[in-house]
């Protein structure tokens, strides 16, 4: 089906992305991922040919331009197996926190190194005992004089080796009850004394993607670094931001799928058994009607939160059901898929063991898939007293 979200430029602009991933991104694949981590100029050459943070303000170097931009890169990328360039963490998580919070002189400073690529960013939630229960992060920042003193660590970090900037979760009030009220958002700097990288993680999927501990020793970070230059706003920042997180997730879960898919179609109308292609028993063709009829179902319903979400409405409720409803589709897919390769399904050699490994994921980050229901659960006035 025609996507009718997208226009003229929307395609052209698509175009461009598909033939930059086909040249530059697609063949470092194969490095990446036996590397663990990407190589930092691609991240430039992305910012020079404007494919980060396309919808950032022009003053401070980016296009202006709608989300729809930045989802378009997002689904490239995906379709490509390029999961070592989070762009959709760099651009469509973290930078519009920036551009939408950030006062003055932090937008001087860091939109325009983020845009071009010289400035890679990462997020810092998650810790060792605590996930998606972020009012239970221990991580706190102690004021003294023009700095904070932040102390704690952070678990599950994507860019953790190689980002240069980090919006941190931590506590500027340990006392405050609710305990959500004594949360801020710091700009941590990479190399601010205290700042330590921890273990490059080994992960089941997402091989070329650094994932990793931070660890937090006395750092000093200036006090014009809190997010929005105001104490205790960071968890009211988080929840209006997640709701473009998820809806990145449910983007990209659905072009991988769609890639999982087509070259699911391609192996089973090339391999033989009991002398005919797969394809053409009934079983294989009902599994793949199923698979490619949920895709497209999936698939409307992203694009009209897309659309509803470029018009700045509000649909937290409908994100959270895209995001475990796509991200449960992509593992249940990916394992049909590697079911219909048989035994070449388990080597490696096919893409599509990387695809069920990757797939594993998705319905964990950005709040588990639990989280979403009891989000959704709450929203239709279903929440008990316990």
């Amino acid at each position: 089906m025609k996507r009718d979200i997208f226009d003229e430029e929307h395609d052209l602009f698509r175009a461009q992305v598909r033939r930059f991933v086909e040249r530059e991104v697609e063949p470092a694949i194969p490095v990446w991922n036996a590397r663990g981590t990407c190589d930092r100029a691609i991240w430039r050459r992305m910012g020079e040919e404007g494919f980060l943070g396309a919808n950032a303000p022009v003053e401070y170097g980016g296009a202006g331009a709608d989300f729809l931009y930045d989802a378009i890169v997002v689904e490239e990328l995906a379709q490509a197996r390029a999961h070592a360039l989070m762009m959709s963490l760099h651009s469509g998580v973290c930078l519009p926190y920036l551009t939408t919070f950030g006062t003055d002189d932090q937008k001087r400073r860091y939109v325009p190194g983020a845009v071009s690529g010289e400035l890679l960013l990462g997020i810092a939630m998650t810790e060792p005992g605590t996930g998606s229960d972020l009012a239970a992060i221990e991580t706190t920042a102690r004021r003294d004089g023009d700095h904070y003193v932040l102390n704690g660590s952070k678990m599950f970090i994507s860019h953790g080796q190689i980002g240069d900037l980090f919006i941190v979760v931590a506590k500027t009030d340990p006392t405050a009850k609710p305990a959500h009220r004594g949360i801020s958002l710091l700009l941590v700097e990479a190399g601010a004394p205290g700042f330590v990288r921890g273990r490059k993680l080994d992960k089941l999927g997402l091989r070329g993607q650094d994932t990793s501990e931070i660890f937090f020793e006395d750092c000093r970070v200036p006090v014009g670094n809190v997010l929005g230059g105001e104490e205790g706003r960071g968890f009211a920042m988080l929840m209006e931001k997640l709701q473009q997180e998820r809806l990145v997730i449910a983007v990209g879960s659905l072009a991988s799928s769609r890639r999982s898919l087509d070259d699911t179609r391609g192996y089973v109308l090339e391999r033989r058994a009991f002398g005919q292609p797969i394809a053409h028993f009934q079983n294989t063709q009902f599994k793949l009607a199923e698979l490619a009829t949920e895709v497209e179902i999936g698939q409307a319903f992203v694009d009209k939160l897309l659309a509803a979400h470029v018009r700045g409405e509000s649909i937290v409720t409908e994100v959270s059901m895209a995001k475990w409803w796509t991200t449960e589709l992509q593992k249940r897919l990916t394992g049909q898929c590697l079911q219909l390769h048989g035994g070449y399904g388990f080597m490696m050699e096919y893409p599509i063991a990387a695809d069920f490994a990757d797939a594993a994921v998705q319905s964990i980050y950005a709040g588990s898939n639990e989280v979403m229901k009891v989000i959704i659960a709450r929203r239709l006035g279903l929440e008990g007293s316990t």
